[in-house]
């Protein structure tokens, strides 16, 4: 089975870029170790929706993990903190920047508590730079790093993401930049990897900044339109709505006799993407009554049975009932002991060799459902077990 097994996380993080990231080394056989603080993970307490007093928001990230509550501001807490970094392979952490160099477990000390560590830090605006002390979360990345100010329908205000792609994008980074040191740690020992989502919005950009830096023109809001590709956009149908992606000339001509339009395939206004991008706002005049006058289902199984890209924009309804969505196992169940069957996100990496689809989900752990556990694997006494379990619960 191809897994990170062998491989030990300790895990400092909260909310979501840092458990999205670590959850994607647990989903592939690591151990991770959830160090919460007294009170635990904020998103313990973010809702509704709860399930049976436990938060949706907070079982969306943290399965596969165990938890150990540590209070590292005492004496027992900061030791048994070091003893696990000094059997770890990777520290995690999303505080602001110089905050755990403040807890006494900056690079320096990590390093010289284990030689090979790696740690990695997320922040909003990363470890240098003249914004890195101040507090950032997703909404301000997406606003600062371009995403709003090019998303939306043309005219309207400023628009977010429906989700919070600038937190699951630095995770994403950092997992990657994980790898790559555990690659390299034979040859440079323990590193430092700096992870902001401010850096990680701004780092998909690429065509969207390559048009303004080509042309000097702000990139404005133009609803599903692409800039560069045409027809490439949502379009209405008598009953809803369908995407479609003519994305290069050859499916420009299939799709003019797909919708019974041959004489549009050596139109002077169409017959490039470079024309059509050009006439846009006339090609669509013409498209727009055509479609409405056929369902969302008929025009994507056209399209579908002559190879054109296209496909319906769902709700979560239909996407979590959709047959590829069930076939490439998107949807996974855990069996959790307070509110028992709970679908959760699958994993969008296969190994076509060797899957590791089929393991058994463990759910995301109760506050410190671990903490003696682990404990005692670090070789405490059981008296100092309770009393770092007691000076926890005083918090």
């Amino acid at each position: 089975m191809t897994d990170l097994a062998g491989l030990t996380i300790v895990d400092l993080t909260r909310i979501l870029s840092g458990p999205f990231c670590t959850m994607y080394f647990a989903d592939m056989g690591a151990e991770v170790i959830k160090v919460e603080p007294p009170g635990g993970d904020d998103t313990r307490r973010w809702g509704p929706p709860f399930v049976k007093g436990e938060s949706a928001y907070y079982l969306s990230v943290n399965r596969n993990k165990r938890s150990v509550v540590l209070d590292i501001k005492t004496p027992l807490g900061k030791e048994a903190l070091k003893r696990l970094i000094r059997r770890a392979d990777v520290v995690v952490e999303n505080f602001r920047p110089g905050t755990l160099e403040r807890l006494g477990f900056g690079f320096e000390v990590l390093r010289r508590i284990n030689p090979q560590i790696i740690l990695a830090s997320i922040s909003g605006f990363g470890q240098t730079g003249p914004y890195r002390d101040d507090p950032g979360y997703d909404l301000i990345a997406q606003g600062m790093g371009g995403i709003m100010s090019s998303t939306g329908q043309p005219g309207g205000p400023p628009t977010k993401v429906g989700f919070s792609v600038a937190d699951i994008g630095a995770g994403m980074w950092a997992i990657i930049g994980i790898l790559t040191a555990l690659l390299n740690r034979e040859k440079v020992g323990a590193q430092w990897i700096d992870v902001s989502l401010l850096d990680a919005v701004v780092s998909w950009q690429t065509y969207v900044a390559a048009n303004f830096f080509a042309t000097g023109e702000e990139p404005a809001p133009a609803g599903n339109v692409h800039p560069n590709i045409a027809p490439y956009q949502s379009f209405a149908s008598k009953d809803g709505y369908f995407n479609l992606a003519v994305g290069n000339d050859e499916l420009w001509r299939r799709f003019c006799e797909a919708v019974g339009r041959p004489e549009w395939i050596e139109d002077p206004r169409f017959c490039t993407n470079s024309r059509r991008v050009q006439n846009r706002q006339e090609l669509v005049e013409l498209l727009q009554p055509l479609f409405q006058s056929r369902t969302t289902a008929e025009w994507v199984g056209l399209f579908r049975s002559r190879r054109i890209p296209a496909g319906p924009i769902y709700r979560f309804s239909e996407l979590y009932a959709d047959p590829q969505v069930l076939a490439r196992k998107m949807i996974r169940m855990f069996h959790h002991k307070k509110i028992g069957e709970f679908r959760t996100i699958g994993i969008p990496i296969h190994f076509l060799h060797q899957d590791g689809h089929g393991r058994e989900i463990a759910p995301p752990p109760a506050l410190g459902e671990h903490s003696r556990q682990i404990l005692r694997g670090l070789g405490f006494s059981e008296r100092d077990i309770e009393q770092m379990i007691a000076e926890s619960a005083r918090k």
